[in-house]
């Protein structure tokens, strides 16, 4: 079964390396480079699992784009990984309040990156 990803980036060399990444799964990718086209993304294509950067440019960072998905009906079933630099304690907990299903910190390691996803991918199947 193949999973629909949203990844929702605004640095192109990250972006490019988590498609990368998860390029060799059995994924579906899609890419947004700002809060406000990633949340209309989520509405369009309803993807399995959302890769959401916390600091992006724009009206919405990547905690309101979490708090607005999962506040809504159509769209709560969809799994969000924060991906981000972000990484004190009080980050962590405003992903968990947020709704945040995962919470990753940048720099990642690419295994960690795809055993990740592909245990929440399956998970909401």
């Amino acid at each position: 079964m193949t999973h629909r990803i949203l990844i929702v980036e605004d640095q192109p060399d990250i972006c490019k390396l988590i498609r990368m990444t998860l390029e060799f799964g059995d994924f579906e990718i899609h890419e947004a480079h700002d809060g406000e086209t990633g949340l209309n993304m989520a509405r369009a294509i309803k993807p399995t699992v959302m890769l959401l950067d916390v600091m992006m440019p724009g009206l919405l960072d990547g905690y309101q784009v979490c708090s607005r998905i999962k506040a809504d009906p159509e769209l709560s079933k969809i799994r969000v990984v924060m991906l981000t630099a972000r990484g004190q304690v009080t980050d962590i907990a405003a992903g968990e309040a947020a709704g945040a299903d995962a919470y990753l910190v940048k720099p990642f390691s690419p295994l960690e990156l795809i055993e990740r996803v592909e245990s929440i991918a399956a998970e909401a199947a």
